[in-house]
């Protein structure tokens, strides 16, 4: 489960970056100076309210949490992320090119808040992961109650657990070595 929430941070980070470097070449309406300062405090905000948001859900659906059947599919880690990915690949684009249009008013803002929002992601699955280890077992989401790739929507009706053993992510959905 986490595995889905983790897929979508990497493709952000990247993509703001580029876009917050891309933004520091024009010089703005506001300066280079003023558009870092503010990028930075939006980088902070997105990521604490990427990170605690819906925490709550997450939490509910985890002390719901059931023990896999044998009927379950538990989805391949790799398989996971491609559609995660692919799903939201339009979206990351769009909020790229945002991003950079951002800049021209304020340099680099965009990009931070782009790259904040995939540090949320990332320090979101790695509280969910922190979590897994305590409890010493992994969650799982059916494949059929995914909707676009959230792990807590309206669809989900409950996480599946397994041993720490199972499957190839390891707790935080990082690949297992």
């Amino acid at each position: 489960m986490a595995v889905i929430v983790r897929a979508g941070a990497a493709p952000m980070v990247w993509l703001g970056v580029l876009a917050a470097a891309v933004g520091l070449a024009p010089e703005g309406l506001t300066g280079r100076r003023i558009g870092l300062y503010g990028g930075a405090v939006l980088f902070l905000v997105a990521a604490a309210v990427v990170a605690v948001g819906r925490t709550g859900r997450y939490r509910e659906l985890e002390r719901t949490a059931t023990r896999a059947a044998r009927s379950d599919i538990l989805q391949d880690r790799a398989v996971t992320v491609r559609n995660r990915r692919r799903d939201h690949r339009w979206w990351l684009l769009a909020a790229f090119a945002a991003a950079v249009g951002l800049s021209f008013a304020v340099p680099a803002a965009g990009g931070m808040l782009l790259a904040g929002a995939g540090t949320g992601l990332w320090l979101k699955a790695r509280a969910l992961g922190r979590r897994e280890i305590a409890a010493e077992k992994l969650l799982w989401v059916r494949t059929d109650w995914v909707e676009g790739g959230r792990p807590a929507g309206a669809r989900v009706k409950g996480y599946r657990t397994t041993g720490p053993a199972a499957g190839d992510a390891a707790p935080g959905g990082a690949r297992r070595r």
